[in-house]
């Protein structure tokens, strides 16, 4: 079997080291890929953007499934261009991808079918936004409703700052096309949690739960980010939450999509806030989370490619998804003043040493092999992934692994996995 991924950040290395995994994988191709990437199969010089030489190189190559890693491919149609095409493809179409690519259409779907979220209004001029905000206090939630790379949603503690987020996202078009329409609402307290499901359609199974750490610094300070780090299980989503999100958010969205005519395949990735044993959505993403596949696939037992092939044929509820009894942790090593400036091409070293444990698992991110010798290339450069028993051991393992490795000015968070440990 020839398979093409799609993608080039941590996410990425971790489907490719899962996907290469299956004895059934003879070649597989990543589009554009990373050095992480580059040790599981074979790096194309294509830009993911690059729809129509990616679909020649598929159709040459007799590509079996092309699997889509992040949403900004999804949302431009690249499913929808391969389908036509006659080829399969893992992830949703351009129209189902909506309930990523614009947060003021998921969020109508959440208030039609009733799927638990927060009170909300869409706008498209800055000055009724700027009005509402007034009118409801803060703190509140500013998001651009188009895709912002998990970095346009500004949680505002005050209404000066609710005004400024206004302004950056309406007014000074940092988020491009992401910001011509925006979306307000209420701000939710709990603690977030991510359930990411495989979807085919008719059937959606939940994956295990697990703990992005958005903000930059300790202690969920700073500004946001697209995440520090992750770990699952998830011990905040108890039985009785998960039986109760099953009920009340996931098969009533499966229920929604179908009812729109959106034949949804890929995977759906609920954002959830959880208080008082409540769980309402945040947000709807249509792919792997960034860093959650860094912990969720190492635990996944099942084959990913049996599974994705499930999901492409429509009979998902004939396989019986199986996981580790195991806890994985990762923590994110990221440039020094990230997420706002920083620098790039900070040689690398410690990366052997850190994989030498059997239990560590170096995903790499933001990396470039220039002359031999691998350097930062982005904001996000590595996520160092350990697996063990008990979180307290992942824990232990993971800040292990980050004292082998180096870069000038890396930055991490110190205190992943401590939420879990006080559970």
């Amino acid at each position: 079997m020839n398979i093409l991924l799609i993608g080039s950040g941590g996410r990425e290395n971790a489907l490719a080291w899962k996907l290469a995994q299956s004895s059934r994988v003879d070649e597989l191709y990543i589009a554009a890929g990373n050095p992480g990437t580059a040790e599981f199969g074979e790096n194309l010089d294509f830009k993911e953007s690059n729809q129509e030489a990616l679909l020649e190189f598929a159709l040459k190559e007799k590509i079996d499934i092309t699997v889509v890693g992040p949403e900004a491919p999804l949302a431009a149609g690249i499913v929808d261009l391969f389908v036509d095409n006659g080829l399969k493809v893992f992830g949703p179409n351009q129209s189902a991808a909506r309930l990523e690519s614009s947060k003021a259409f998921s969020k109508e779907l959440m208030q039609k079918y009733q799927i638990p979220t927060a009170e909300y209004r869409s706008f498209t001029e800055a000055e009724k936004a700027l009005e509402y905000i007034a009118e409801k206090g803060a703190p509140i939630v500013v998001k651009a409703s188009g895709l912002a790379a998990g970095k346009g949603v500004i949680v505002a503690q005050t209404q000066k700052e609710a005004k400024a987020a206004v302004e950056t996202i309406m007014k000074d078009e940092k988020f491009g096309q992401a910001g011509e329409k925006a979306v307000i609402e209420e701000f939710l307290e709990g603690e977030e949690a991510t359930i990411l499901a495989f979807c085919d359609g008719k059937t959606i199974v939940p994956m295990i739960a697990s703990q992005d750490h958005k903000p930059a610094y300790d202690g969920d300070k700073g500004p946001n980010t697209g995440g520090m780090g992750a770990y699952a299980p998830a011990p905040v989503v108890t039985d009785k939450i998960m039986k109760d999100f099953k009920i009340e958010i996931m098969e009533p969205t499966l229920e929604a999509l179908q009812t729109e005519g959106l034949n949804f395949k890929g995977i759906i990735y609920f954002g959830l806030m959880i208080k008082d044993g409540k769980a309402k959505v945040l947000e709807y993403n249509v792919r792997f989370g960034d860093p959650e596949a860094q912990v969720v696939l190492p635990l996944l037992e099942t084959s990913l490619v049996d599974i994705m092939e499930a999901v492409i044929a429509g009979n998902l509820d004939q396989l019986e998804i199986k996981w580790k009894d195991q806890k994985a942790l990762c923590v994110v090593m990221a440039s020094g003043g990230y997420p706002v400036e920083y620098e790039k091409g900070k040689l690398i070293t410690g990366i052997t040493e850190a994989a030498a444990d059997q239990d560590i698992i170096v995903f790499q991110a933001g990396t470039r092999l220039k002359d031999g010798k691998l350097l930062t290339a982005g904001g996000r450069v590595l996520a160092v992934t350990a697996l063990g028993v008990s979180f307290k051991e992942v824990i232990d393992k993971a800040y292990a692994g980050v004292e082998k490795i180096n870069f000038e000015g890396f930055q991490i968070r110190s205190d992943i996995g401590q939420k879990a440990l006080k559970k």
